[in-house]
């Protein structure tokens, strides 16, 4: 029993996604290797989205395979409006063996809050 617990923990501090704050998110943009997935719909995706992002509504979520794809050992950014949406990507995507998942806590309204910049 003992063993079995030592093994979920370890487990789960291994895959476990993290949140993140927007001045963090924007530091891991600014790193090699990392994937920005936008998980809202194509209406808030056009009204403004992080630079390089890349749109996948969590809506369709759940029929993608994308861990096997090429970003399991790259750094995944998620993020959505409130950072809701966003939680539920970022556990498919440790569902699927993404290691290093990095969710904005308070999405993009944070972001915008910050002034961080956002492209149309």
């Amino acid at each position: 029993m003992r063993a079995t617990f030592v093994i979920a923990l370890l487990f789960s501090v291994l895959f476990a996604y993290e949140d993140v704050d927007a001045k963090t998110f924007a530091k891991l943009l600014k790193q090699k290797d990392v994937v920005v997935l936008d998980v809202r719909t194509p209406q808030e995706y056009m009204q403004g989205h992080i630079k390089g992002a890349n749109l996948i509504p969590v809506q369709v979520f759940q029929y993608l395979r994308l861990g096997g794809k090429g970003i399991r050992d790259k750094k995944v950014l998620v993020y959505c409006r409130s950072g809701n949406r966003s939680v539920s990507a970022s556990k498919w995507l440790e569902s699927w063996g993404v290691k290093s998942v990095y969710n904005l806590k308070r999405g993009i309204l944070e972001w915008k809050a910050l002034g961080y910049p956002l492209e149309r």
